[in-house]
């Protein structure tokens, strides 16, 4: 457990008038991105059977909650680390056509996260995904596509400083390009953490691109896992958050993996056993559309354009009681 206070800090608005906002931000944003981005809303599984190989395996190391139903007790049933796989299965099963998608609320347990500031066992978040044609899986559209989520953030800033002046987080007005291996080149000596940290308080937001392959150093920046991100076409939306003086992750997302990418990282991940999983089946044989697609958080988005010092104010989790009792005592009033 890893707690920031801030000094002197002042939440701006009531528990209640949080509430509001909350309400507020989420209807708005999910309306404003779905129409720039041309996503339709779609109900989605909070948990699937273990075998169908749907589920996000994140780093690779986290494990997922899971369980046995009364009528099928012979079938595992994992509670969803994020959607990023049953995403593309939708968007073929629905028939949806070139360049439309969907998105959906999202909302999963990762009970081996370190609980700090910004990271809480519950994730809530908007999942994503959009039909491209195979010729558009190149940083072009990358980048097109981040610079419209980026628009629709900005925009989200100006709505909320309308409703609650006082307590608005102003936003930088541009977001900038950078790789991984440029971060590494740059600031060798720092952990890939500190490396964030340094480059968006130097440049206020930043999408960090080409997450998961190793760097020339031997190292990965981070982890992802090898079967739904194109690992040279990824990236994070990375704000600089004074508050806790440290970058603010809001969203992952990236280009899919085609037949070949994803064959490619298998690999590399010792992971080649997945390929007789249904899933990825499915994507051998051609079977399911080239797609871009994402997370963005929910509760993060929230903290962020509200200047909140704690997650837990933004969301209603379990926190160890020292915690909730360190916030109360400093003004962060924890949901």
């Amino acid at each position: 457990m890893d707690l920031i206070i801030p000094a002197s800090y002042d939440p701006k608005l009531s528990v209640r008038q949080t509430q509001e906002a909350i309400r507020y931000i989420r209807e708005t944003f999910q309306d404003e991105f779905g129409k720039e981005l041309n996503l339709s809303r779609l109900s989605a599984p909070m948990f699937v059977p273990s075998a169908t190989g749907l589920n996000d395996n994140l780093n690779g190391v986290e494990t997922p909650v899971s369980f046995s139903m009364q009528d099928m007790p012979e079938t595992s049933i994992e509670i969803v680390h994020s959607l990023a796989k049953w995403k593309r299965v939708a968007l073929k099963r629905f028939g949806f056509e070139m360049h439309s998608g969907l998105y959906t609320n999202m909302n999963a347990i990762r009970k081996d996260e370190d609980l700090d500031n910004i990271h809480s066992i519950y994730v809530d978040q908007w999942d994503w995904e959009k039909v491209i044609d195979q010729s558009e899986r190149n940083l072009t559209t990358l980048k097109a596509t981040v610079q419209t989520i980026f628009k629709v953030i900005k925009h989200m800033e100006h709505e909320v400083w309308y409703k609650y002046p006082e307590a608005v987080y102003h936003l930088p007005d541009q977001i900038h390009f950078v790789t991984t291996q440029e971060l590494e080149d740059r600031f060798p000596k720092l952990t890939p953490k500190e490396r964030e940290d340094a480059i968006c308080k130097e440049l206020g937001c930043v999408f960090l691109m080409q997450i998961g392959g190793t760097l020339k150093s031997g190292e990965r920046h981070d982890g992802r896992a090898p079967d739904y991100d194109d690992w040279q076409l990824n990236g994070d939306i990375l704000f600089w958050y004074e508050p806790l003086q440290k970058a603010l992750e809001i969203s992952s997302m990236g280009i899919r993996v085609s037949e070949e990418s994803m064959l490619k990282q298998l690999k590399i991940a010792n992971a080649e056993d997945r390929i007789h999983l249904p899933y990825h089946q499915l994507l051998l044989n051609h079977q399911l559309p080239y797609t871009i697609g994402g997370g963005i958080g929910q509760s993060r988005l929230c903290m962020l354009l509200l200047g909140k010092a704690h997650v837990g104010e933004v969301q209603a989790s379990v926190w160890p009681q020292s915690m909730i009792d360190q916030c109360e005592e400093n003004q962060i009033h924890i949901l």
